[in-house]
C-alpha cells in the first residue's frame, strides 16, 4: 500500500544499543539523501518470514548498488528468537548479507507499531514513508515503488523488469483458498492430538519422555513445526503434521500453515 502524500511519516532511529548482525551498527539518519531504505519485520522462526525472504535477499542483490539500503529487523516469536546467537547462526545459514537489526525487546518493533510477521516499510532519501504492506504478498507494487525511489536519487537510472512471481499464490490477484490457522502453544494444545505427557511451558509444550508425539489435523498447503531442546537447532521442521519426540526436553512451540495453490479463475 503506498503511504499517503500528506502523511509525511519519517523513519524512526534504531536504538543505539541495538545488536545487529552483518554491521557492527546502522543509524536512520546516516541514509538521508544517500539511499532508499526497505525495512522489513521478520522471524526466522515463522514460515511467511522466510517464504517473503527470496524476495528480499533479490531487491538486496539487484537495487544495493543503485541505492538501496535493505535492513531487516529481527523481532522474535518465540522464546528462543531472543538469543542473538541463534539469530546470528539463522542469518548467516539463510544466506542473508544486509545489515539484521536484533530486537529482542520488541524496541523497534513498538516504534513502528507492527503486530506481526512480515511487516514490510520502504522509506525515500527523505526517509518520509512511501510504502508499507503488513503478511505475504503485493512484491510487484513494492519494487515497482522502490524503483520510484531510486529513480529520486538518479533519474537516469536504467533498472531490471521486475522478478517474476515465484510462486503461483504471489501472482498479482491470486485467489487463495482458506486455510487452517495456525496452532499457538501451550494455549491452544486441545487443539492437538497428544499422546503421553506434555508439560506447558512458556511458549511451548515439552515432551515428558521419548515417544511423546503430536498431531495437527490441517488443511492447507503444508506444515511446519516450530521446535527447540532436545538438541535440536531452535525453528522450523517440515512435517506432515505429526511430531515424536525422540527423546524427553523436545520442545514444540506451535504448527505453521502454508497456503494450498491458488483457485483457478472462472473462464
Amino acid at each position: 500500500m503506498r503511504a499517503p502524500a500528506e502523511a509525511h511519516i519519517h523513519a524512526p532511529e534504531f536504538p543505539p544499543k541495538l545488536d545487529w548482525a552483518n554491521v557492527a551498527f546502522l543509524r536512520m539518519d546516516k541514509q538521508a539523501g544517500r539511499h532508499a531504505v526497505l525495512v522489513e519485520f521478520w522471524d526466522f522462526a515463522r514460515v511467511y518470514s522466510l517464504r517473503t525472504l527470496p524476495y528480499m535477499k533479490a531487491w538486496h542483490e539487484r537495487y544495493a548498488d543503485a541505492g538501496l539500503r535493505v535492513i531487516g529487523v529481527h523481532s522474535p516469536g518465540y522464546s528462543f528468537g531472543r538469543d542473538a546467537e541463534t539469530v546470528r547462526r539463522a542469518v548467516s545459514r539463510l544466506g542473508i548479507e544486509y545489515p539484521v537489526a536484533l530486537d529482542p525487546a520488541y524496541e523497534v518493533a513498538r516504534s513502528y507499531g507492527i503486530h506481526g510477521w512480515p511487516s514490510r516499510f520502504l522509506f525515500d532519501r527523505r526517509l518520509v514513508l512511501r510504502y508499507v504492506h503488513y503478511g505475504e504478498g503485493d512484491y510487484l507494487d513494492c519494487e515497482l515503488a522502490i524503483q520510484e525511489c531510486l529513480h529520486e536519487l538518479d533519474e537516469d537510472l536504467e533498472l531490471p523488469e521486475p522478478l517474476e512471481p515465484l510462486r503461483p499464490e504471489d501472482a498479482p490477484g491470486a485467489l487463495m483458498e482458506p486455510q487452517t490457522a495456525d496452532v499457538t502453544l501451550p494455549a491452544e494444545r486441545e487443539r492437538l492430538e497428544l499422546v503421553r505427557d506434555w508439560i506447558d511451558g512458556e511458549d511451548y509444550i515439552e515432551a515428558a519422555d521419548a515417544g511423546a508425539a503430536a498431531t495437527a489435523r490441517f488443511d492447507a498447503g503444508g506444515a511446519w513445526a516450530v521446535l527447540s531442546g532436545a538438541g535440536l537447532e531452535p525453528g522450523l521442521y517440515e512435517t506432515d503434521g505429526t511430531v515424536v519426540a525422540e527423546s524427553p526436553g523436545l520442545r514444540l512451540h506451535g504448527f505453521q500453515f502454508t497456503p494450498k495453490p491458488p483457485v483457478p479463475r472462472q473462464a
